[in-house]
């Protein structure tokens, strides 16, 4: 005919009900029915993961961001998508974002915007006062918006984004990014004072300072060289953060040789020498600076006319203070990076062996009581539970290491701000549910970014991981336990625990293969029909039914319902079947096989294809290094009663520390070798470098007193800062060289152009000292979200350049006057025709 008809057959039930009527087998003329041997049911797959929040059931729906993109964006297109999501979903159903970390990164952020802000005002305000002008004040100022910008502009261009480090590194350069404009508008004021015109005092003003700036500003660029040399998330971090600075600095220099000058022709040129003198409140104060500096300078003239008189005796103290400082170091203490409290609590919660979800949740609903109980009302947001390990292996995959079966769960508790440190009811709970629930396992986990970051995806930051052939594996746990059982009593070391869980109840089927092969059965077919049994055929064999009406699919299963199995006598009565399936009875299970009690692991872990055995723990109340250290000293006793074969590393945080640490001791070596060679190519001197870097030790000193008095430990954030101390202190004593070595040239001995310098350049010493102090001060306060990280930073700044001022200032010309006896080589290539001096 002239039609074609498409054909289809009943192959799938329409409704659930139909599935009961489904043939199964006929025997004879006798034809059996799904439903005689089973009951087709809308159930559901028995529960691995039970989600909690405040005494109400739900599901927990992680958002993951991929790697190099943005939290703050990620959360906001989640947020933005949500409503149109929540409008599929019935009125009843509830949705709540809960754990938002931006809230976290968006507080940090503002944190230090707000402290930058502040240092830009604090350092614009003394330049105020210290130029009494607010003309001058605002060519120096201007620097500091175009320099920012310009460093936004290229972090941008390298794909960087505006995060906590690169806006730290900002706030970091804030200090230092007006000492170049400084430089150049005190300098055309003091060729104006000798009576050049304008345009004339601008080029010999700029002209004078072009190559120390620079050289000073290279110097300042390079000390953050070892940033590169660090591995790991340290790197990561911290690279960004050494970006910003260089290039804002590198700004700064290009516009203190072009904008600056053309704003001093514009804005200066008919303001008096040394700025404007006004009679109002701001005169009277710039009088009162500039009275003040005057007494500093004769107070300093004197004292350094005393330290010249009593050179050798003043050497031998400064050497000795700076040596008493340092000895102060070890005394720090040792962390990778700050602890930040993020208001947020992670707690692993681990019940006996073997025990069922159910029971898991009821330890749960325990524990939780005891939450309740410590942190107050007014303070607690949320609570959830997330109990047992998810179905799906996409979750097990990007789900919690620590989550290995239903025993395990995590709680995950939210404080509200303005809360009493997070620290505090951690330990509280610590010491609390170890005596409440002496059977079970209690230990905390990383809450904030950075420190999960940091810890790798480990549950804790000290890991010592035991590796070796499978044959060391009794061993290797039975030396873990020591290992733990040691550990514990570490001053500071806290939540001990094993990762590997090796004592698991479980039913072992013991299968005679002679007895199964004997009625036609294999190894292969009692493993089968036992997983078909216990775990369902959608393990093995997975299908799917279309609801016609609704458009849901669901998975089919067959499974022996588990209150039926609920002695091994049941267990013993599971039908075996071969494959094909032969006609006959069934055999049992108890038929060609016994099945015994036996313990077993939860989980087997491996490094680079070894079997592990790892030992985790925190620290509390103690630093990261000293912990570490006595770890190590214990496994070092222990060395000689490793089997063959096994080896053990400490991974984790402390291990990233000491990379990082040598990593960046070696790379300051490296920064003083290059600044050192710097400056030899730029004084063409050997000597004049090596006393330049005399300010250095001093700087040490200062960093090491400011950490000691502030309780602040030794940390990488604390390093950058002493790195950037080191870069400010190394150019101001390029200050002190470059004008000594004029006034030589000029006729002056050694000791007269060590004096001459001291006093001549004090102020720009102390203005730039200054500045950064006060761009430093509030960062160093460590207030907002995240500010303890950054603190350390700023300390180490603020520690390093008040003593090396002093060292710059004192040390430095003393040793100037003993070492330069020579008079300077002429820098001119045609009269310099020698070699380096």
């Amino acid at each position: 005919g002239p039609q074609e008809y498409p054909i289809l057959v009943n192959a799938s039930p329409s409704l659930v009900a139909e599935f009961n009527d489904l043939p199964v087998r006929t025997v004879g003329t006798t034809t059996v029915y799904l439903k005689d041997v089973a009951h087709v049911r809308d159930g559901f797959a028995p529960q691995t993961n039970v989600v909690i929040m405040n005494d109400s059931k739900g599901a927990l729906l992680p958002v993951h961001k991929a790697h190099g993109a943005s939290t703050l964006d990620v959360v906001a297109q989640t947020r933005a998508t949500l409503p149109a999501v929540l409008a599929t979903l019935p009125e009843d159903f509830h949705v709540k974002p809960l754990f938002d970390q931006s809230v976290f990164v968006r507080g940090a952020i503002s944190g230090v915007v707000h402290e930058a802000a502040i240092a830009a005002g604090l350092t614009g305000l003394m330049m105020l006062i210290f130029l009494g002008s607010w003309r001058s004040t605002l060519v120096v100022l201007v620097s500091i918006p175009l320099s920012l910008l310009v460093s936004i502009i290229v972090l941008d261009w390298l794909g960087q984004t505006l995060n906590l480090m690169t806006l730290g590194g900002m706030a970091l350069a804030v200090g230092i990014l007006v000492d170049d404009a400084t430089v150049t508008v005190e300098n055309f004021h003091g060729q104006r004072a000798t009576g050049k015109p304008v345009v004339r005092a601008i080029l010999d003003g700029a002209a004078e300072i072009a190559v120390p700036t620079f050289v000073s500003t290279i110097c300042i660029c390079i000390v953050f060289l070892p940033v590169t040399l660090v591995a790991g998330a340290a790197k990561s971090l911290f690279i960004p953060l050494a970006m910003a600075v260089v290039f804002a600095m590198l700004t700064s220099y290009f516009l203190s040789r072009t904008l600056v000058p053309t704003m001093v022709h514009y804005l200066l040129a008919n303001e008096p020498p040394g700025g404007a003198r006004g009679g109002g409140p701001l005169g009277r104060a710039h009088h009162w600076v500039e009275h003040g500096f005057e007494r500093l300078r004769e107070a300093y003239g004197h004292t350094f006319d005393d330290v010249l008189a009593h050179r050798a005796v003043f050497i031998v103290l400064f050497v000795a203070f700076v040596a008493l400082s340092l000895a102060l170091m070890p005394l720090l203490g040792e962390d990778f990076f700050p602890t930040v409290d993020a208001g947020q609590m992670r707690l692993h919660i681990r019940g006996q062996p073997g025990l069922r979800i159910e029971e898991t949740q009821k330890l749960f609903a325990q524990v939780e009581d005891h939450v309740r109980r410590i942190v107050p009302p007014e303070e607690l947001d949320v609570v959830i539970d997330n109990i047992g390990v998810p179905l799906s292996g996409i979750n097990l995959a990007l789900g919690d290491p620590s989550m290995i079966s239903t025993a395990d769960g995590e709680m995950l508790v939210a404080l509200k701000p303005n809360h009493h440190p997070t620290a505090d009811y951690v330990r509280a709970l610590r010491r609390d549910l170890r005596d409440a629930f002496p059977r079970a396992t209690f230990f905390f986990l990383p809450a904030d970014i950075a420190t999960q970051v940091l810890n790798f995806g480990a549950s804790a930051p000290i890991d010592v991981r035991l590796a070796g052939p499978i044959g060391n594996r009794s061993k290797n746990l039975e030396i873990a336990r020591e290992f733990a059982r040691r550990f514990e009593v570490i001053p500071g070391a806290v939540d001990v625990h094993l990762v590997q869980v090796t004592d698991t109840p479980e039913l072992f089927v013991k299968v005679d293969r002679t007895l199964a092969g004997q009625v036609g059965l294999t190894e292969q077919n009692v493993a089968s029909s036992l997983l078909v049994s216990l775990s369902s055929s959608f393990q093995t064999a997975p299908a799917f039914w279309l609801d016609p009406e609704t458009g849901v699919q669901y998975p089919v299963a067959v499974q022996t319902p588990q209150y039926k199995i609920d002695s091994i006598q049941a267990l013993e009565y599971t039908p075996l079947t071969a494959a094909p399936v032969k006609t006959g009875e069934p055999q049992l299970l108890a038929n060609v096989a016994t099945v015994s009690r036996e313990v077993g692991p939860t989980n087997v872990t491996h490094y680079n294809i070894a079997p592990t055995v790892d030992v985790q723990l925190g620290v509390d109340g103690a630093d990261l290094g000293s912990v570490a250290s006595s770890v190590g000293r214990i496994v070092d006793e222990m060395h000689g009663s490793f089997p063959r074969g096994t080896s053990v590393a400490i991974a984790g945080q402390a291990e990233s520390m000491r990379a990082s640490f040598l990593a960046l001791a070696a790379g300051m070596v490296l920064a003083v070798v290059l600044v050192y060679l710097l400056m030899a190519v730029n004084f063409q001197s050997w000597l004049d470098p090596l006393i330049i870097l005399m300010a250095l030790p001093g700087a040490a000193a200062g960093i090491a007193w400011m950490l000691f008095l502030t309780g602040t430990r030794l940390s990488i954030p604390a390093l950058m800062g002493s790195l950037m101390s080191l870069g400010v202190a190394t150019a101001n004593s390029i200050l002190i060289v470059t004008f000594a070595n004029q006034r030589r040239l000029a006729g002056d001995d050694a000791r007269s152009a060590a004096v001459a310098a001291g006093r001549t350049r004090m102020r720009p010493v102390l203005m730039t000292a200054l500045a950064m102090v006060l761009g430093m001060l509030p960062m160093s306060l460590g207030m907002g979200e995240g500010g303890e990280q950054n603190a350390p930073l700023a300390r180490a700044v603020i520690g390093g350049l008040l003593l090396a001022t002093v060292s710059t200032l004192l040390f430095v010309p003393v040793m100037y006057s003993l070492l330069r006896r020579q008079p300077p080589r002429p820098l001119d290539p045609e009269l310099d025709t020698g070699g380096l001096s």
